[in-house]
């Protein structure tokens, strides 16, 4: 996707304060070049383009020692990373926390629009809570000059206008998935004003949904198809579309009828109660999205063909996604998107300095990555739903095929070509008497694994012509041929989103009156995929196991996707103790005995830690702009 060139008057530089005054207010000096930004659709598009820049791409936007995943799903002890300031309760910290994409902004190398790498340039790199800010208001800049595009096709202003309303929604969604109910800002603030906090979350996510609405109708299926598009033709895969539009408008409605913003932070919380109004409007806006599916505009990935989804592109150094992609940041440098493709694996195998490993956890492996017929461990151990497979002396035997896929466990091989060290020749996570296996860590540094396992859900394996995996000692060589990365929206998220709002409100059986599919439907033709049987039918008849299966399915699919911290908090299961835990699998070489160990126990209590608090000074600028509970 490439740039459009413009005088980008409006675009003042990046600002270091935090508060929403100084993001959200007029420039003085705006006015003077208003009529010239806004007077034909190259100029406004590049003017839109700031905001496809302000969107954070979790997996880079720490630009270094990847720390993007803040759930119970990874481990590290690094004390200044974001992820043991949440493990240790201390959201107040977080942001003076370096390598966090939540807060700080980073000098560093941004990517283009597209994935050509060598058109990098140095800026400030948002975070997540500064970019947002700016967004809005850059949304609500192009929303109210619209009228000022006199040099413009009536399609030029309606992209335009969808984009902006888009952004505007998108934006504020970004602050309210970790801070929660925000003020829905519709204008360029001026001078004095006031930013009261909404009494429900629900309140802004329906402010946003309008917005949602409003983009659909006015954005085209593909940029490539029309006129203003074919300046761009073959580089408007990133841009927004109907489809990104309707996707984010089932997501909003679906994170707002989540237990945890249903319940509105009260006690007694639910974890299997939501909104039915909000998920029966969800499940009718990711309708649209499968219908475009149905036409041909996207396509669920096939087995053989998953990693095109996450780096495998048929064209070298072309963003991946294949036909699931949906949205995503425009990417970072070279660098960095290495980092992120090699953050699941030791250093020592890839070769990439300043990449850092961040190890999957065994409770969260456990729990979710189940067994080949279908069923979770514990289901499987049960002896409920048939003969028990899992063998708790062979741990990694009998597995889901999507556990082999991304996991790297004790004894995978890593290539047997000579000139590769014999020791890294295999993954090996086990533990001798000093704590230390050849690619395990005791503890002490956080470079080997620290848990027992590896993840490769974004790292290059290929097989050459002799068999081999194309692995070099210090060197991964796929890794220059690929871009790995994070997206923002897939095919399968949607899916997954589907399914857990439509069975929240009709069951999992019942089909809405907008699309056939059924949420048993939706989640068996994920599981098949893999080659996994359709969900045990006594499971899909019991409304609470089913709606178990479904998060379980999505931990699975969307793994070290960076969802995790998200969707354990909208379920209101953060606090709980199997999610506070976080745990490593312990073993000798021979694998005589395994031997599971807790790594840390994470702070969290509801609702003090389900929600990021606002600085200081924000709640005592603004009258009636509370803070967040506990804080």
């Amino acid at each position: 996707m490439k740039n459009y060139i413009a005088k980008l008057a409006l675009v003042t530089t990046f600002l270091l304060s935090v508060s929403c005054e100084e993001y959200l207010d007029k420039a003085p000096q705006s006015d003077l070049e208003q009529a010239e930004v806004f007077e034909n659709f190259d100029n406004a598009q590049g003017f839109v383009e700031e905001m496809y820049a302000l969107v954070v791409d979790y997996g880079t936007g720490a630009h270094t020692f990847q720390d993007y995943i803040y759930g119970d799903d990874a481990y590290g002890n690094r004390t200044w990373k974001g992820s043991y300031q949440i493990d240790n309760g201390n959201l107040q910290g977080l942001r003076n926390t370096n390598y966090s994409y939540l807060t700080s902004w980073k000098r560093a190398s941004y990517g283009s629009s597209n994935a050509d790498t060598n058109k990098n340039h140095h800026r400030l790199r948002p975070g997540l809570w500064d970019g947002s800010l700016r967004g809005i208001r850059n949304a609500n800049t192009v929303i109210a000059n619209i009228d000022l595009m006199v040099d413009a096709t009536q399609e030029e202003k309606n992209v335009i206008l969808g984009q902006a309303y888009f952004f505007r929604a998108f934006f504020h969604n970004e602050i309210m998935k970790f801070w929660g109910r925000f003020p829905y800002i519709k204008e360029v603030l001026v001078d004095e004003f006031a930013l009261p906090r909404p009494m429900t979350y629900k309140e802004c996510a329906l402010e946003a949904n309008e917005d949602y609405i409003k983009a659909a109708a006015l954005l085209p299926v593909d940029w490539d198809n029309e006129s203003y598009g074919r300046k761009t033709l073959g580089d408007n895969m990133g841009r927004i579309t109907k489809g990104v539009a309707y996707a984010f408008q089932g997501k909003n409605l679906l994170l707002a009828a989540s237990p945890l913003m249903h319940f509105n932070n009260q006690p007694g919380i639910d974890t299997y109660e939501y909104d039915t109004e909000l998920c029966d409007m969800a499940v009718d806006a990711f309708a649209e999205v499968l219908k475009l599916e149905d036409q041909g505009r996207y396509a669920l990935s096939t087995w053989e063909n998953y990693d095109e989804v996450f780096w495998k592109t048929p064209t070298p150094k072309q963003w991946p996604g294949a036909g699931e992609y949906i949205f995503s940041a425009t990417g970072g440098a070279k660098v960095w998107l290495e980092r992120f493709m090699t953050a699941g694996v030791d250093r020592d195998i890839h070769g990439r300095s300043g990449s850092e490993i961040v190890s999957p956890t065994h409770n969260f492996i456990h729990r979710n990555f189940g067994m080949a017929n279908g069923l979770s461990i514990e289901d499987d151990m049960s002896g409920a739903y048939g003969a028990q497979t899992y063998d708790e002396t062979k741990p990694f035997e009998n597995r889901d095929p999507r556990f082999y896929r991304w996991i790297v466990v004790d004894g995978d091989s890593f290539g047997t070509k000579a000139s590769i060290p014999a020791k890294h020749r295999v993954a090996g996570l086990w533990k001798d008497s000093s704590g230390r296996g050849e690619h395990r860590s005791s503890g002490s540094d956080n470079q080997p694994s620290t848990t027992g396992y590896m993840h490769k859900k974004f790292y290059p394996v290929e097989v050459d012509g002799n068999g081999d995996n194309q692995f070099h000692s210090k060197w991964n060589r796929i890794i220059d041929k690929y871009i790995g990365m994070r997206l923002h929206m897939r095919l399968t998220d949607v899916y997954l989103m589907y399914a857990e709002a439509l069975h929240a409100s009709k069951g999992a059986s019942t089909a809405p009156g907008s699309y056939s599919l059924s949420a048993k439907d939706a989640i068996n033709t994920l599981r098949n995929r893999a080659g996994i049987p359709d969900v045990h039918p006594s499971i899909v008849s019991d409304k609470n196991k089913f709606m178990d299966e479904l998060r379980r399915e999505r931990s699975v699919e969307l793994s070290y996707e960076a969802h995790r911290w998200v969707d354990i908090r909208r379920w209101g299961v953060a606090h709980l103790y199997e999610y506070r835990r976080k745990t490593s699998l312990d073993f000798p070489a021979d694998h005589s005995n395994f031997t599971e160990n807790t790594l840390v126990e994470r702070i969290c209590e509801y609702p003090k830690h389900y929600w990021i608090p606002f600085e200081a000074k924000q709640t005592q600028i603004y009258e009636g702009f509370d803070q967040n509970p506990g804080w």
